[in-house]
């Protein structure tokens, strides 16, 4: 080979690596993961803005080679299917509430039941304890990041009472555990939508709520209601759960799934941080309006509570130990966290 011809080789040969070596790694950057958020909490709330910002920190750790776009309140899937819709894929991501389809997550109801819930961060801390503990099969369809549950919920009611045995024969809005709640406490469990909610307050069909205290604002139901019974001896909350697509799930590379558990694990905290703070803004909120009465209930009221409520746990165990699930033992795991937990 003559030495032009090996010069003419030589040059070429560099000027094609010289090209890959600056062309690949600019393509490599332009494939983006594109991901689908579906949120049916409104925008504004503070949660939903938590959530946008999950989205926006795990674009910033992954140098955007992820990005996700949050659809809040509803407008991508509606609550009630949310779960169902991540595990088929009509949406990446989705966060929903664990009893918002009912017999679906049996062995996971245990978090909402009365079990004297303190704040809901302690409620938070519990529902990710329990997740790891227990792993769920209920939950095998996808991959959950994490878990939040909000402060404990009181009785909210239009006009003032003293204590829980005044609300007997109250039409009280509730669903699932908590219109157990209200049974077992001699009131009229009402299920209805949240606008609906509203419009039953003004119009005198609804008497009351039975919510955590965030709603009073949030929501303004503390245009109607203005009275609160604070008795931690009912203890309930809402557990929610943020889950991804199992495929899209395994399809991530390793150091983006890492990533996603870290990030996953920060925001569990803020979003139960983010329930409390909502709870204390809104009850300063109704108490400068003025005309709004927290009542503390007394050691003898939080006792009678929790026996009133006790047949709901009861309900539970019996239930769900009759599907082959380890119901007495992730009750007994909650009530010991609990405890251990203050």
């Amino acid at each position: 080979m003559s030495k032009g011809r090996f010069f003419i080789i030589t040059v070429c040969v560099f000027t094609v690596l010289a090209v890959l070596v600056t062309y690949l790694p600019v393509q490599a950057q332009e494939k983006v993961i594109k991901l689908k958020y579906a949120n049916f909490i409104p925008p504004a709330h503070k949660n939903a803005v938590l959530s946008e910002q999950f989205c926006k920190e795990i674009e910033k750790r992954t140098n955007g080679r992820v990005k996700i776009t949050h659809f809040g309140g509803g407008t991508l899937v509606g609550a009630s299917q949310i779960y169902d819709s991540t595990a088929k894929g009509i949406c990446d991501i989705g966060h929903t509430v664990v009893s918002y389809t009912a017999g679906r997550f049996p062995l996971s109801e245990v978090l909402d039941l009365p079990l004297g819930y303190a704040s809901g961060v302690q409620a938070t801390k519990l529902a990710n304890a329990f997740y790891k503990k227990f792993k769920p099969k209920e939950f095998d369809d996808t991959e959950v990041l994490y878990m939040h549950a909000h402060g404990p919920g009181y009785f909210h009611t239009k006009k003032m009472i003293a204590n829980l045995d005044e609300i007997k024969g109250m039409r009280i809005k509730s669903t699932g555990v908590s219109a157990k709640i209200v049974q077992a406490i001699g009131g009229a469990p009402v299920t209805m939508t949240i606008p609906e909610t509203y419009d039953a307050l003004q119009k005198g069909l609804a008497d009351g709520v039975l919510l955590n205290t965030d709603t009073l604002k949030s929501l303004r139901y503390g245009d109607y209601c203005h009275c609160t019974i604070e008795n931690n001896g009912l203890g309930y909350t809402v557990s929610f759960v943020i889950a991804m697509n199992k495929e899209k799930w395994k399809s991530l590379p390793p150091d983006i799934q890492n990533i996603f558990r870290q990030v996953s694990e920060e925001y569990a905290n803020k979003m139960g941080q983010a329930w409390d703070d909502a709870d204390k803004e809104a009850k300063e909120f109704v108490m400068r309006k003025g005309g709004h009465k927290f009542v503390v209930a007394s050691k003898n009221d939080v006792a009678k509570a929790r026996e009133k409520v006790k047949p709901i746990i009861n309900d539970y165990v019996r239930n769900v130990k009759a599907k082959s699930l380890p119901a007495e033992e992730a009750l007994k795991f909650c009530q010991d966290w609990l405890q251990a937990n203050p």
